[in-house]
């Protein structure tokens, strides 16, 4: 527990501060359009334990205005239907989850069953239990094998997903049509297509990158996995400075020192990227699939699309995914209570209902079958379902991610005043695998 302790005393010292991790996933401490996030709160009263029903207990994360309406009803609804089982569902703002649930950790009253964005500090405290556990094998089957992979240690999935985010390269038609230029889907066309919206308008940034401690990890991510690199290799073991993503990450300083990017990649966030855009003043860009509500809400009339991110050397388009998680706390259950647990799951996960849940905040399934649903229901929606399910995501189940997330944003700013790509590689490949 000397983590959870370590987490609940941060907490304690500075509770204004805490909130979801990352800055890149799909909801966050201070949501965009469509996370319309408030104040910490509980959907209903605390769980019953009276008569012959089993309680299970959720703590949910609020991702926006929607959220608490939603598992309401889903609770009503549940209940109703199953005589046996007492269901609460207790729903949590972003900026309070990690503290609320730290604490009932440290005061032996951990929920059934936790919706959050990480797992693997309980997973390593010995907090959970396997996902096959207390999943049953036509719901877990439902689920994108790229998501679950996301959640294993030890050759164990121990959480799965409750929905997830993609990125795409967004482009003003306008402007590409006005500088003559095709949608790059290689970086010799997108180098190309910058050099020609800049010779039509110096005025106008070509391409927008953001290489901040918000989103730098994202950037290193786009253009090493569109390189053929990665984080890791088949086994694990880190590869930071493998020769794919030097080259990567030197393809990327490029554009910026030839003056083909936004002016000052270290401080202009992914945020400003999205107003830049939305006010016709930037061309292209790398940004997730909420990027339509925020730009309509910012009452932007551009005309624009999206389409896979620019790859080189013959790669196929690689998209970045953010998912969020279920976990279920080893609590002691008896059989009844983990077959109330998988119950709860069954129910969420049907098709149609999960569809539901997923339109709701307009992000996107982690089931096929849901993705199949969402994108009849909403056509803008079908590309998005399409590239979520081939997305790459981080290795946040490796302890040293922390460590790996600051240090190659800390690479791309060096690189950006002049420092040499592959020394800052070697040097942090050095510091992060010895």
């Amino acid at each position: 527990m000397k983590k959870i302790l370590a987490a609940l005393l941060a907490g304690a010292m500075a509770l204004s501060l805490v909130a979801c991790s990352g800055g890149d996933k799909s909801s966050t401490s201070t949501p965009p359009a469509n996370n319309g996030g408030s104040s910490a709160g509980t959907s209903t009263t605390p769980p019953s334990t009276s008569g012959d029903k089993i309680p299970v207990n959720v703590i949910a994360a609020e991702y926006g205005q929607n959220t608490k309406k939603w598992w309401a009803d889903f609770q009503t609804e549940f209940n109703a239907s199953h005589d046996d089982i007492d269901l609460t569902v207790e729903v949590i703002s972003w900026n309070d989850i990690s503290t609320v649930v730290t604490t009932r950790i440290t005061g032996n009253a951990a929920p059934d069953i936790l919706n959050i964005d990480v797992f693997a500090d309980y997973q390593a405290d010995g907090l959970l239990l396997p996902a096959k556990d207390y999943v049953s094998e036509a719901t877990y089957n439902k689920m994108y094998p790229a998501f679950l992979d996301q959640s294993v240690v030890d050759g164990t999935v121990w959480a799965i997903p409750d929905l997830a985010s993609a990125r795409a390269m967004y482009y003003n038609v306008d402007i590409l049509k006005a500088a003559g230029v095709e949608v790059p889907k290689t970086w010799d066309e997108l180098k190309a297509a910058c050099e020609k919206i800049k010779a039509y308008d110096a005025n106008i940034y070509p391409w927008g990158i953001d290489m901040t401690t918000d989103e730098g990890q994202a950037a290193f991510a786009y253009y090493i996995w569109n390189n053929g690199g990665d984080f890791t290799d088949a086994s694990g073991n880190w590869t930071l400075n493998s020769d794919e993503n030097v080259a990567a990450i030197e393809y990327a300083i490029d554009l910026v020192k030839s003056g083909l990017t936004n002016s000052d990649p270290a401080t202009e966030t992914r945020y400003a990227l999205q107003d830049m855009f939305g006010a016709g003043k930037v061309a292209m860009m790398i940004g997730p699939n909420s990027i339509p509500t925020y730009i309509k809400d910012g009452g932007s009339t551009i005309n624009y699309a999206f389409a896979p991110i620019p790859t080189n050397g013959g790669n196929a388009s690689v998209s970045a995914g953010v998912m969020d998680r279920f976990m279920c706390f080893d609590n002691g259950h008896s059989a009844e209570k983990i077959e109330a647990i998988k119950t709860f799951f069954d129910f969420f996960y049907d098709d149609a209902r999960y569809s539901d849940w997923v339109l709701m905040e307009g992000f996107l399934p982690a089931t096929s079958a849901g993705g199949e649903i969402v994108a009849k229901a909403d056509a803008s929606m079908a590309p998005w379902v399409e590239i979520v399910g081939s997305c790459k995501f981080y290795p946040t189940a490796k302890a040293e991610w922390a460590d790996v997330k600051q240090g190659v944003i800390n690479v791309e700013q060096q690189a950006l005043l002049g420092g040499n790509v592959k020394e800052l590689l070697d040097n942090l490949q050095k510091e992060i695998a010895g």
